[in-house]
């Protein structure tokens, strides 16, 4: 499979536009700002490109630039049709995959519950929204729990049409009512009196079903009402990662008595440049205490200030050891309804049970030597992607400072990363989608069948890899292009084993 791709159709660079600034995290990395017009020389992958600036030229993030002329008509108009990609969104969550995560989470689940018990007696003849209800969890421990005059569930995927039935299962239709719609389109008959919801991501923010909750409190929360989670916070803390590291770079030096050093600078772009979500770090690799670098007052936050949300650190390094890098969480707060009624914690951190959300890690392209007493000091940045609106970046820039001669004293340094979301689909089916020919392609239960019109062909996966499944999809679609009429369209869009999503163009016939 050949991995660079020329910039133009033409193999001529491709002019492009600069959505926002960047400061890149090496040498090899162009830094720009917002409206700068730079040449794409060649595309190695959907998020980094080769880029030329001023003459000079190295490694672009693909998410930051918009191609000019005629290609950014075609982009534009991609992007305007669905920038949330809310059918894939929403589609991740019309599957139980999801859910099972979610309901599995007992530290979630339970915090949920227990903000409402400890808040029974208040919430009783009181309305409220959940939105973004999923199965309904939090709506059905309302109505058994406290008694209010009536819950407005409020859910965007097709799983609402199940969790109508999961209400009238467990009786409680009569204080239900489950509202299947985007946030930003449903209709309620009055105001309410608690808005609560689940709409944390990764990194707090990640995927911004957040702004649906804010858009949601300034039409429908009557003033004095109530939000849960009334606060939230990023949190972060330098760390160690031995294991991670060994695994994606150290693993190079000598397997099999053979030196593949040369790969350690392709595999630190191909695994460190995104951070690693659902890490578990242990708290003896916390090498200072964590602090709280972004808080959420979710009374006062507003939509625009979600574009951009910034934090200072200062981290007094308290055991000696490898500093790898960052780790981030978050923690939520649900204030009390009660006279002198305690404040219900969501945390996800180290010290805490294990969430689904678990920490994200962020590597630093270079370990550093860290000693007792240094101190490392910095700032963080999230930033949402102007076009995709799900997507975000953060960047991070840190000093670190000693007295001792043994540490790498070392000034500003930065690094930006992004975050961008997967499409989710049920774990064991693989999609692949072709323009108006409708061929599907899934793979379930040990096996990837094609499906087009009439035919159906089935091949036992036993040990295949993705790409083996690719390449029979290939080989029945070029048989396809001889027989069908609208041989020769794109494959624009592949669904891939419950997560990643991977946009292929096949320019040319098969």
């Amino acid at each position: 499979m050949q991995s660079d791709k020329e910039g133009g159709d033409d193999g001529c660079p491709e002019e492009c536009i600069a959505l926002s600034d960047f400061t890149g995290s090496g040498s090899d990395q162009l830094a720009f700002t917002s409206k700068d017009k730079l040449l794409v020389h060649a595309k190695p992958s959907s998020d980094w490109w080769w880029a030329e600036l001023h003459g000079v030229i190295g490694y672009v993030p693909a998410s930051y630039l918009r191609p000019v002329g005629a290609a950014k008509e075609r982009d534009e108009e991609t992007c305007l049709e669905d920038p949330w990609q809310d059918e894939e969104y929403f589609a991740s969550y019309g599957t139980l995959r999801l859910h099972l995560e979610m309901l599995s989470d007992k530290s979630r689940t339970e915090a949920y519950r227990q903000v409402i018990f400890t808040n029974s007696a208040s919430l009783r003849n009181k309305v409220v929204m959940d939105l973004g209800c999923g199965t309904g969890i939090i709506s059905l421990f309302c109505a058994q729990l406290s008694q209010p005059s009536v819950v407005y569930a409020v859910e965007a995927s097709s799983i609402a049409e199940y969790t109508r039935q999961l209400v009238k299962q467990n009786d409680c239709e009569e204080v239900v009512t489950v509202l299947q719609g985007r946030a930003e389109e449903t209709e309620l008959p009055v105001q309410v009196d608690v808005l609560v919801s689940e709409w944390m991501g990764n990194c707090l923010l990640f995927e911004f079903m957040v702004e649906s909750v804010l858009l949601a409190r300034d039409r429908w929360l009557r003033k004095g009402g109530v939000m849960w989670p009334s606060s939230a916070a990023l949190a972060l803390v330098p760390c160690q990662a031995e294991s991670y590291y060994a695994e994606k770079i150290a693993f190079w030096e000598q397997p099999y008595g053979l030196d593949f050093t040369p790969l350690q600078p392709l595999a630190q772009k191909e695994f460190f440049t995104k951070p690693k979500f659902s890490h578990l770090i242990d708290p003896s690799d916390c090498l200072s205490a964590p602090c709280d670098i972004i808080t959420m007052d979710m009374y006062t936050l507003q939509v625009e200030d979600l574009e951009e949300m910034k934090g200072q650190f200062h981290f007094c390094v308290e055991r000696s050891g490898v500093f790898h890098g960052f780790t981030a969480w978050f923690t939520a707060h649900f204030e009390s309804l009660e006279t002198e009624g305690a404040t219900v914690e969501l945390n996800t951190g180290p010290n805490s049970e294990p969430t689904h959300w678990k920490q994200t890690l962020f590597m630093l392209d270079r370990p550093v030597r860290v000693y007792e007493g240094d101190s490392i000091s910095g700032s963080i940045v999230l930033h949402r992607n102007p076009i995709w609106r799900r997507h975000m970046t953060v960047t991070l820039q840190w000093n670190i400072n000693s007295s001792k001669e043994e540490t790498d004293n070392c000034q500003a340094n930065i690094k930006t990363f992004t975050l961008f979301t997967l499409t989710l689909m049920n774990n064991s089916s693989i999609m692949l989608f072709f323009n108006h020919c409708g061929s599907i392609f899934f793979m379930q239960c040990g096996f990837v069948t094609y499906m087009h019109r009439q035919k159906v062909l089935t091949l036992p996966l036993e040990s295949l890899d993705f790409f083996c499944v690719c390449f029979f999809c290939i080989c029945v679609h070029r048989l396809e292009q001889r027989v069908s009429p609208c041989g020769g369209e794109r494959l624009t869009k592949c669904l891939i084993n419950g997560g990643d999503q991977l946009k292929i163009s096949l320019t040319h016939p098969l």
